[in-house]
């Protein structure tokens, strides 16, 4: 409610650079990456900018629990997940990694920090069966594959037949034998 009613008196920030984009009066850069070109200079907006600023991500779960980032938060942790994806999964740019998650804020810190390594993602809808997710898996060729506890038997059963995933990584409270825990190397 608070959010609603604040962004309505907050003024857009300008986006001089992208806009003279739109209207061709700048030329496209030859690299872009949306964490380091967009995020990133709202963080440095929002550093820069007084008073209160709203929130980049907002997630409110079923039982009311909330998690509210900042656009600086946002794009702190989205580089520490993406030094998990690069240092403990060995990914490099253009592995793939199969991300079957609800729309929890691992699944945004996940999409940001792949766009900022060059890690392609494949997101999956928690509904896969163990048949859906080795297709998957084989089909793209993922090295690495992030769920939770809830799909982690379906996984660890198809694994034997997936010969590139090298990296299986669990969003959860708890361990699971052979998978790496994000929030634990978070």
């Amino acid at each position: 409610r608070i959010f609603h009613h604040s962004h309505k008196a907050s003024a857009t920030l300008p986006f001089s650079d992208y806009e003279a984009i739109g209207r061709c009066q700048q030329e496209v850069p030859e690299y872009f990456n949306f964490a380091s070109d967009v995020l990133d200079k709202w963080s440095q907006i929002e550093k820069e900018r007084q008073g209160p600023s709203n929130p980049a991500l907002w997630w409110i779960d079923g039982k009311g629990g909330e998690v509210k980032w900042s656009f600086e938060e946002l794009g702190c942790l989205s580089r520490k997940v993406a030094n998990v994806l690069s240092g403990p999964c060995s990914l490099q740019r253009g592995d793939r990694v199969l991300v079957i998650l609800p729309r929890v804020p691992e699944w945004w810190l996940l999409t940001v920090a792949c766009l900022r390594t060059g890690v392609t993602i494949i997101p999956g809808t928690a509904q896969l069966t163990a048949r859906d997710i080795c297709y998957r898996l084989e089909a793209s060729k993922a090295k690495c594959l992030v769920t939770t506890d809830l799909l982690a038997p379906a996984v660890d059963s198809v694994v034997p037949k997936c010969q590139f995933l090298q990296t299986k990584l669990l969003v959860s409270d708890s361990s699971r034998a052979e998978w790496l825990n994000l929030r634990d190397l978070l």
